[in-house]
């Protein structure tokens, strides 16, 4: 049976370093006996079909990859289309009437416990407001991600030490819920 499934790649094609172009991921994804392999923008998204392995051996596979071709480590989440649409349903804030910009979703490579973010002082940081999901985060930064003091609170090592994190606009969320869906 074929699956559908997004690798989201942490940390790639910014700010010139770590220079990953999506025509060769694409390529690479294929060389690796994936089916129907496209890219979402150029900063790290591919969407594949795959009738082997599950999300952390695919994961694992790519990271593997991508280090032996290029040169270079990246952290790499593989989620199917069932979670990423769960994720995007599931989402506490109100992402109809919100900009993009002012709603992401940080993926989790493994569950998160409440326990890791006790040290946040929700309060302090209003009107940003985060919300813990399934191996996500909901994050409402309403001046954006840039600007947002809640998200680099949220980016500490201490908070997520032995995870990799990895987050997108909510237009991406919603584009990847597609792209694996069709």
């Amino acid at each position: 049976m074929t699956t559908t499934y997004a690798a989201l790649l942490r940390g790639i094609n910014v700010g010139g370093a770590r220079k990953l172009p999506m025509a060769e991921l694409r390529a690479l994804l294929t060389d690796l006996g994936h089916d129907a392999v496209r890219t979402h923008l150029q900063s790290g998204q591919a969407v594949f079909a795959s009738g082997h392995g599950d999300e952390e051996s695919l994961a694992a596979e790519l990271r593997g990859a991508i280090e032996k071709r290029f040169g270079f480590a990246v952290d790499v989440i593989v989620r199917d289309h069932a979670y990423l649409k769960a994720v995007a349903e599931a989402c506490p804030f109100p992402a109809a009437g919100l900009e993009a910009k002012q709603l992401h979703v940080t993926y989790f490579s493994a569950p998160i416990a409440a326990e890791r973010f006790e040290t946040v002082d929700q309060p302090a940081f209003l009107p940003e407001e985060f919300r813990l999901g399934d191996r996500a985060l909901y994050l409402y930064a309403p001046n954006g991600l840039g600007r947002s003091k809640l998200a680099d609170a949220l980016a500490r090592p201490r908070v997520n030490k032995g995870l990799i994190a990895t987050t997108r606009n909510w237009n991406t969320v919603v584009k990847l819920v597609e792209l694996t869906g069709a």
